[in-house]
């Protein structure tokens, strides 16, 4: 951030003014808004609601490229950032182009940020004065509006040393501004910082000199999902006392500018970096997607923004087009982005550039009719023009609901459905999930909402959109849920893996029988493959009772898979799960995924080490065990605290060039979590991923393990696994006998 203001020459402030008036911003309840997290039913979505960021090259081709994308994108409104290189050089090729194809250009100029930390010297202010002169000469009038400002709160991107550097580059370039008669756009506050805001503003009021237009980055990808409240501002114990989602960031902001008389307020630029998701889930470019979305959605629906930017269009972390390079930018993109790297021919459409597309072919121009209330994880946003409405339905954080439990067999069978990325389908699957559909029907159609439904409980469902889709599935007495490639191969997969249908266990075909029976079947899609069926056999009266108030086995064992496969962790395919309607009876529910194989698990390495042997499977030991701290570490760093860590649940596959892989089974317990896990909670797990070990082992890889974390196996880590050796003593000596060992087939 700037540092404290030093006195202005003219008398206009005091030395610390500015961070007294964002005190006072604070003070006076900035941040309060009642029903601020909330959209607003009735607000117009502008028709030239969407921008893009953009940026050329030295190649004139790229900039054919460039104006391709945006008509495929439907974007008629772009931001260019403009320096002082950028007269002699491509930029002004460029933005010849972009102007000359009739695009509304916001452009942003600014200073290179050596020329920004030496913003008081007269030498200095004098070529900001030449460039912005120089460039509202050759290009003003053509222009939609200029930008003043360079995520001016932070400092390390912008260059500016301190508040009165960059007033004093806005009052240099703000009067030429005005004088040749273009809008005038800024400060360009990056993320939610609102007291810089109101205190930038209220010092260019000041001087006379407020902006046409207000601009601010307004990111929420550190929150993960757009949807969250912000935990960051003021710690997790005010999130549900402030609820500062993406929503009432907006309205704070269009308020802000309502109070300083300027009537409109941009998002400048906006973007989930792909790094930053796959800290949490594996397919990031698929989840960029479905964020854009759904941050545009609800953008629109605040009412806050007269217009949101995406940018950049073309990156290797942050675009809508993948540059092909592999490698990130060499500086943040949100303080400059003057150019693409790599060449315009191997440039790759990632799914967000479809995500935008859609967008705006369907929502720009439209009413917002309001969100229906249906409780936590479901959002239903209605949009109307004079033409058609259009819903936009999806659920949160793996959640799944029915499309059937909100709208009748009719009107889904009327609609027009649009996947955000893939276009127009073919039918509705039947569930509204992570990945946002659009349903549309004609204007005057009365579409009636059932606003009582629901998320389905304890479901989660691994939405990636490739491979296949979920398929719910309903009779009289069971319902359930498949995951197949087509409506026809899920009617194969439920013929086979029906409860009523399924081949009973018995003979070779029974893989466990103890508190659950797991056996195999034929896979009727892949006959290469076999699919393995778990059901509970039996349960304790006191287990009864406490699941009769949870999801059903067959539902956790589902859910948990999913959940693991979504963070990029291997499970067996789930393939269905199937259960009673009333639920009155626990132990029918069913859960069928591929069959793993005869594959060996940790356990066996665990326990061939145990004994004194230094390789098995032509694996050394600590090759083992390196690669599978790395493995437990990657899950517990992505949420995962598993609950049933045994050895046995976790399978090694072997490659040919004795890479190691590591599939997770038994999945039912596990808990998922948008943090990483807690050090009680990694020790929890692998205490019993060791218990085969024996210490001198369990030194070694716990060493290891722990080493990541900056941390040794000294005795208050080694309390659990001692407590956990003796319980599993104690229990086997109560019992008489030996645990039955677990199956590696099912999840």
């Amino acid at each position: 951030m700037l540092e404290s203001m030093t006195p202005d020459p003219n008398g206009v402030y005091t030395r610390n003014r500015f961070y007294i008036d964002c005190l006072a911003y604070l003070l006076k309840g900035g941040l309060r808004l009642r029903g601020g997290h909330q959209p607003q039913q009735g607000v117009l979505v502008p028709p030239d609601y969407s921008g893009i960021c953009v940026a050329s090259q030295e190649d004139p081709e790229a900039d054919a490229t460039i104006i391709g994308y945006l008509n495929e994108l439907g974007i008629r409104h772009v931001r260019m950032d403009f320096t002082y290189d950028s007269m002699d050089g491509h930029g002004s090729r460029f933005l010849s182009s972009l102007l000359g194809e009739g695009f509304q250009v916001l452009l942003r100029l600014l200073p290179p940020p050596a020329e920004a930390r030496r913003m008081g010297e007269p030498a200095v202010q004098q070529r900001w004065k030449e460039f912005v002169a120089e460039v509202l000469g050759q290009f003003g009038s053509r222009l939609e509006a200029v930008e003043i400002g360079n995520v001016v709160n932070r400092r390390r991107w912008s260059g500016y040393r301190s508040v009165d550097d960059f007033m004093t580059a806005w009052s240099l370039a703000s009067q030429q501004v005005r004088a040749h008669g273009v809008v005038l756009a800024g400060p360009n506050v990056t993320d939610f910082e609102p007291p810089y805001n109101y205190a930038f503003l209220k010092a260019m009021g000041r001087r006379g000199e407020l902006p046409d237009i207000h601009t601010n980055n307004l990111f929420v990808e550190r929150v993960i999902r757009p949807e969250a409240f912000d935990h960051r501002v003021a710690g997790r114990w005010m999130t549900q006392l402030l609820k500062l989602n993406l929503v009432k960031k907006a309205r704070v902001l269009g308020r802000l500018s309502d109070s300083f008389g300027i009537g409109k307020t941009y998002s400048t630029t906006a973007f989930w970096t792909l790094p930053r998701i796959r800290r949490r889930l594996a397919d990031g470019e698929e989840k960029q997607a479905d964020y854009l979305t759904r941050y545009m959605i609800l953008t629109a629906a605040s009412g806050g923004l007269q217009r949101a930017y995406w940018g950049p269009l073309v990156s290797q972390r942050e675009g809508l087009v993948d540059d092909g390079t592999g490698q990130p930018a060499a500086h943040e993109l949100v303080g400059r982005y003057t150019q693409n790297n790599g060449c315009w021919r191997n440039y790759v459409r990632r799914p967000a550039f479809s995500a935008m597309a859609t967008f705006n072919r369907l929502i720009p121009g439209t009413r917002y009719l309001g969100e229906v209330p249906t409780g936590n994880g479901l959002h239903i946003h209605r949009f109307a023009n004079d033409e058609r409405q259009v819903h936009v339905v999806w659920a949160t954080d793996s959640q799944a609901a029915m499309l059937g439990d909100i709208y009748t067999a009719e009107d889904l069978e009327q609609a027009q459905v649009f996947d955000h990325v893939a276009g127009q389908l073919d039918g509705v699957t039947g569930l509204a999930t992570e990945v946002p559909v659009y349903l549309c029907w004609p204007a005057a159609r009365g579409v009636p909402i059932n606003s009582a439904a629901r998320v389905m409980p304890g479901l989660a469902v691994h939405a990636n959109r490739s491979g296949g889709r979920h398929y719910y599935y309903r009779d009289e007495k069971w319902h359930g849920m498949v995951f197949a490639a087509s409506r026809a191969e899920a009617d194969r997969l439920i013929e086979v893996s029906h409860p009523d249908q399924v081949a009973p266990p018995g003979g070779d075909n029974v893989l466990r029988k103890a508190r659950n029976v797991i056996w195999s079947v034929d896979d009727p899609i892949h006959p290469e493959r076999r699919l393995a069926v778990k059901k509970p056999n039996r349960l304790k009266w006191n287990k009864k009772i406490v699941d009769h108030f949870k999801p059903t086995k067959g539902v956790r064992s589902w859910s948990g898979a999913n959940q693991l496969r979504r963070r990029g962790i291997d499970s067996p395919d789930p393939v269905a799960w199937f259960e009673c309607h009333t639920r009155k009876d626990t132990l029918n529910n069913w859960y069928v995924c591929a069959h793993a194989g005869s594959i060996p698990s940790v356990r066996d390495f665990f326990e061939h080490f145990a004994r004194g042997g230094t390789e098995f499977h032509g694996i050394a030991r600590n090759d083992l065990f390196q690669a599978l701290s790395n493995f437990l570490l990657r899950m517990h760093g992505q949420g995962v605290f598993f609950r049933d860590l045994a050895g046995g649940n976790i399978l090694v596959q072997i490659g040919d060039d004795k890479s190691l892989n590591f599939t997770l089974i038994d999945t039912a317990r596990a808990r998922f979590y948008n943090r990483p896990a807690s050090i009680g909670k990694r020790l929890s797990d692998l205490k019993r991923t060791c218990y085969k070990l024996d210490w001198a082992g369990r030194e070694v890889f716990m060493g290891m393990y722990l080493q990541a974390l900056g941390r040794s196996f000294s005795w208050p880590y080694r309390v659990p696994f001692h407590y956990f050796d003796w319980k599993a003593r104690t229990k086997r000596r109560l019992k008489g006998k030996h645990k039955r060992p677990r199956t590696r087939a099912a999840g």
